[in-house]
């Protein structure tokens, strides 16, 4: 079948914006092609410097007819109503059909060419492509991220003819800016599309260029025993600036490495697009850098590297100068800066902060087993940094080098490294501290975020979350769940952090604590339900167990898993389906009046014996059950669950609940009742789904 060829050829194309760019593509194009009722075989996008193109295989050649059944109003609807269905299809009266009394119309459509829909569809997207920022050019009316040069559609190896603002479509494109053979390239396909721009510099698909970069990047490193110190975020972005990316090992000057490695790095990646490269036999940095270069120099890439290396040097440099004087400047002189730094204008200055976070870092210390002295030192130098000039130009280590300095300046190591950790974690891929002195002061600077920002009524809404309160919270989890931290959340984090901010005055309307810590609970149940989803934990497992109000996120946690583990047996899955059958009894009795309560008498006569047999069985279940918590051993507590499953089972099968004598009817129900009791100690059964 026919195959859709469509490239959009412009000027350079910011690299962070590629591959957002060729998903836009595909989903816009796709869209629009699907609602028309067309289908295909393949459909890839591809993204690059200077294109962004679509190839779609097995295109029919046109749209298929339609038909569509649309319902009109009663065939004893007022005329007026006839009338308006009537001018709204187009049809007469006797063009109609009746069925059950309801009128309806049979809209048929011819089928469109494949080719006008097209030229339709590549218009609409490209006046609506939302790129995050966009131009105009010339006199024209177009919008695109840079001006567009010429738009290539082919349709089974012809032209689709259409002209968008002065641009008219054709099968041409260009090869490589420098390195091609600088004539226009005629193409009759994919395949001879692809192929002309390879034979001119030019790789369409960014794997590729990754692909090139590496293996040319590893080899060049390897070829003076050295390795490339990997950076999956730099090798997306450099693969977006180059279409033939040639890797070239430069020189620098070896007494730069005497600066922090980070800063090393960072001077390469942000402001030059380096990689740094590493000597294996002492695992650190090489005074080596590899760049990218969008050409292939007759001279080996020695003119290029020389270039880049007076570059960098001048980079380095800069570095070299805010390292030397920060170190005159200090931990002092910055802290007192804090003072004129406002936070949040609710929630006081830097300052400010910094005296809740020390304060509650000295609280939590204690539950960490980390020293309340050591903790609260670093809370105070936690934020120093931020005034300090290398994080003034690369904010990116924040953290990083408050810990260096913090060594410098003659602090334990387990102070400079809270310092330099304590933003840890700030993604799913980030590492969770272990150490007790940076997990305490952690936790502090994140509460003090979440509960300060609740507490003002800056909450996170729908997709919006400017303050990063989720990551504030999800860190949290982490940091407790990673280091199984016995810490209720309620009376241990939101209660003193909530009193170290009202107790500022900084908060406008009075807190009301009891509320603002259901709000934070909340929260964090939902935060902890996302977490454990990711590890394939059901939503509804986690409601289960919060619904107990238990806030010891451990404890939580391990219910949690031991209730899958439960539900995933037989017992589990068929008590389960016991307690629902028990609970909707009990609701549906409730609705009339209080249950009734008490003791469940055995023993009477002519009392089944898959009662009595149940009776005991509870009693058994919660003596075992009330013990397993006592220890928190939750999958003991499901073992003593599981023997209700065959006791509920018989019971269901040869007991009527709702029996004629008022007295068995009170009994069964109380035990009904009991069987509701004794789980819900475990979990909140209702809550299941199942």
């Amino acid at each position: 079948m026919p195959q859709l060829l469509l490239e959009i050829f412009s000027e350079e194309i910011p690299a962070r914006m590629q591959q957002g760019a060729a998903r836009d593509l595909e989903r816009m194009v796709s869209d629009r092609l699907k609602a028309a009722g067309l289908t295909w075989e393949a459909l890839t996008a591809y993204a690059g410097p200077r294109r962004l193109t679509l190839v779609i295989d097995g295109l029919p050649t046109a749209t298929p007819d339609r038909e569509e059944e649309v319902k009109g109003p009663r065939a004893s609807a007022p005329e007026q109503a006839l009338e308006g269905f009537l001018r709204k299809t187009g049809l007469t009266r006797d063009q109609l059909t009746e069925r059950d009394g309801v009128l309806f119309a049979v809209l048929s459509s011819k089928g469109r060419a494949t080719t006008d829909l097209v030229a339709e569809t590549v218009d609409q997207v490209v006046r609506t492509f939302p790129w995050p920022k966009s131009m105009r050019w010339g006199s024209g009316t177009l919008r695109w991220v840079r001006p567009i040069k010429r738009i290539l559609c082919l349709f089974d190896g012809k032209v689709v003819p259409f002209e968008i603002d002065g641009i008219q479509s054709d099968a041409i494109t260009e090869g490589h800016r420098f390195l091609g053979s600088g004539e226009l390239l005629r193409v009759s396909d994919f395949v001879d599309y692809r192929t002309q721009l390879e034979k001119n510099f030019v790789l369409l698909d960014v794997a590729d260029r990754k692909l090139r970069i590496l293996e040319q990047a590893k080899a060049a490193c390897a070829a003076r025993g050295l390795a490339l110190v990997d950076d999956d975020g730099l090798l997306d972005e450099v693969a977006g600036l180059a279409e033939w990316p040639t890797p070239i090992l430069g020189d620098m000057d070896p007494q730069f490495l005497a600066l922090p490695p980070e800063v090393v790095r960072l001077s390469m990646k942000v402001h030059q697009k380096y990689f740094a490269v590493r000597d294996p036999s002492n695992n650190g940095l090489a005074p080596n850098f590899l760049v990218v270069a969008n050409v292939e120099a007759t001279d080996g890439g020695k003119a290029l590297a020389a270039g880049n290396s007076r570059v960098l040097s001048a980079r380095l440099n800069d570095a070299r100068f805010f390292w030397d004087e920060d170190q005159k400047v200090g931990f002092d002189a910055w802290n007192a800066k804090l003072s004129g730094v406002t936070f949040h204008a609710k929630l006081g200055t830097l300052a400010e902060r910094v005296e809740r976070i020390a304060a509650l870092a000295r609280e939590i210390a204690p539950l960490v087993d980390a020293d309340a002295d050591e903790a609260e030192t670093a809370a105070r130098l936690s934020k120093a940094d931020l005034l300090s000039g290398m994080v003034s130009e690369f904010p990116e280590l924040q953290g990083i080098m408050g810990g260096y300095y913090a060594r410098l300046a003659g602090h334990s190591d387990a102070i400079a490294d809270a310092v330099r950790d304590h933003y840890k974690p700030q993604g799913p891929a980030d590492t969770v501290p272990t150490a007790p002195v940076t997990v305490a002061v952690a936790l502090a600077d994140k509460l003090d975020t979440l509960v300060g920002f609740f507490a003002i009524d800056e909450k996170p809404t729908g997709s919006k979350d400017p303050f990063a309160l989720r990551r504030a919270a999800l860190g949290i989890l982490r940091l407790i769940l990673n280091n199984e931290i016995r810490l209720g959340l309620t009376n241990d984090a939101f209660a003193p952090a909530t009193a170290l901010i009202t107790k500022q005055g900084k908060v406008e309307r009075q807190v009301d604590r009891l509320s603002l810590s259901s709000e934070l609970a909340s929260f964090f149940a939902d935060r902890l339900t996302v977490l454990l989803r990711d590890q394939g934990q059901r939503h509804d497992l986690v409601a289960a167990v919060f619904a107990l109000g238990d806030d010891d996120l451990v404890r939580i946690v391990r219910r949690v898993e031991a209730l899958a583990a439960f539900l995933a047996t037989d017992d589990g899955a068929n008590l389960l389906a016991g307690y629902k059958r028990a609970s909707n009894i009990l609701r549906a009795e409730e609705k009339k009046g209080p249950l009734p309560t008490g003791m469940v008498q055995t023993g009477r006569a002519n009392q089944p014996e898959a009662e009595t047999t149940l009776a005991f069985a509870v009693g058994a279940a919660r003596t075992a059950v009330e013990a397993a918590l006592q220890t928190e051993d939750f999958a003991a507590a499901m073992t003593a669950l599981a023997r209700l499953r065959a006791p509920v089972d018989r019971f269901f099968d040869d007991v009527m609940v709702n029996s004629d004598i008022p007295t068995e009817r009170e009994n069964r129900l109380k035990l009904l009742g009991q069987v509701r009791d004794v789980m819900g100690q475990v979990a909140d059964f209702g809550q299941i789904a199942g």
